[in-house]
């Protein structure tokens, strides 16, 4: 078992812990119900240590990155990011990930439970020109988000946060601490994510903490963090994206640069274009009482179309919401379908995203 350097903290907080992708985590301090609203109401706080950080350098660094991901590393500016995918030759996905772009260098940030696989994975398919570093270790990551992240975080920098554009990053000083200040998150709020070395830790922590205390900042765990991204459709690998499940099926057709040039899966998802997907990530909302969970069944008037792969009941809505493959021809939005609960068909509707 593996401890972030603000394992302490959370313990002192009174967390819940787990085991998450080989870290002691915190799942929750209160309720997923109070932290998750917490966030979308003023400001929470997240340690995502357990992330994984690899950098990519060298002359032929650029060709490297574009060679394995399907968005199209040569657009980003220095100083930006972009959301993207790594899939294998089948166009499976190997992983989703952010790509950052350095002046010299791209760190690539990877699914903590993936974090091993995706660099043996880039180590596989390395190209000669570029270095390829683990930093995972090095790094102590949170993420500060809600309608109040920035007030909180200008208390402790002199950066100006209102000119970080959404997508980009700067390294700066904040609590007297150096680190990476990115305008990103995985909640659908306006916030930030913070990446700066493991020993400014619980400094930085206590800092952020007392900053927002007028906002009734909140430390937030893992439990809300995945209710939060469900409400604005953000898939989750091993649940609604892997090695099963393209790009072009996932809905991330718009990170998918077909016409960028060669990349691994890239000819794979030409044909999948060409010849149309055979199912396709929906939305739902229950029509009724329940909670939908991975795996259950969707049906259609007694057919089987697919089967769930990320649900909940919403914090916000309180209603079921799900996400889930369904087959071709029953995709479009207002069809309505049945989610098989223990052993009961309960009504929903598909929605266009996100549900909140």
């Amino acid at each position: 078992m593996k401890f972030t350097a603000l394992h302490k903290m959370h313990e002192q907080a009174g967390a819940k812990m787990v085991e998450f992708a080989g870290y002691h985590m915190p799942i929750q301090y209160r309720s997923i119900r109070d932290e998750h609203r917490r966030v979308r109401e003023t400001v929470g706080v997240f340690d995502v240590s357990h992330m994984g950080e690899i950098e990519i350098s060298g002359p032929a660094a650029l060709d490297m990155v574009q060679k394995i991901t399907v968005n199209d590393v040569a657009a980003l500016e220095i100083g930006q990011v972009h959301y993207t995918a790594m899939c294998y030759p089948d166009g499976g996905i190997v992983d989703d990930l952010l790509v950052y772009h350095f002046a010299d260098k791209y760190l690539l940030v990877v699914n903590a439970s993936n974090k091993d696989k995706d660099f043996q994975w880039m180590l596989d398919n390395k190209i000669d020109g570029c270095e390829i570093k683990d930093l995972s270790e090095d790094f102590t990551q949170i993420a500060v988000q809600g309608k109040k992240a920035e007030a909180t975080l200008q208390k402790l920098t002199s950066v100006k946060l209102d000119k970080i554009k959404f997508y980009w990053f700067i390294e700066g000083e904040l609590a007297g601490c150096p680190m990476i200040i990115s305008r990103t998150g995985y909640t659908g709020e306006p916030g930030f994510e913070l990446y700066f070395a493991n020993e400014f830790a619980e400094r930085v922590w206590n800092k952020v903490f007392e900053a927002g205390a007028e906002f009734d900042i909140e430390p937030i765990g893992l439990g809300a963090r995945d209710s939060l991204r469900l409400e604005k459709k953000m898939c989750l690998y091993g649940n609604d994206i892997d090695q099963t499940t393209n790009p072009l099926e996932a809905g991330l057709g718009w990170i998918t640069k077909l016409d960028k040039g060669d990349f691994i899966g890239r000819d794979m998802l030409l044909k999948v274009k060409e010849e149309g997907v055979p199912r396709r990530l929906v939305a739902f909302v229950l029509d009724g009482p329940g909670f939908p969970r991975h795996g259950y069944k969707i049906f259609k008037d007694g057919e089987e179309l697919g089967e769930v792969t990320s649900g909940t009941v919403s914090p916000m809505l309180e209603k079921g919401i799900g996400l889930g493959y369904v087959k071709k021809g029953f995709t479009k939005i207002g069809t309505t379908i049945e989610i098989e609960i223990r052993k009961k068909m309960v009504p929903a509707t598909i929605i266009k995203p996100p549900f909140v």
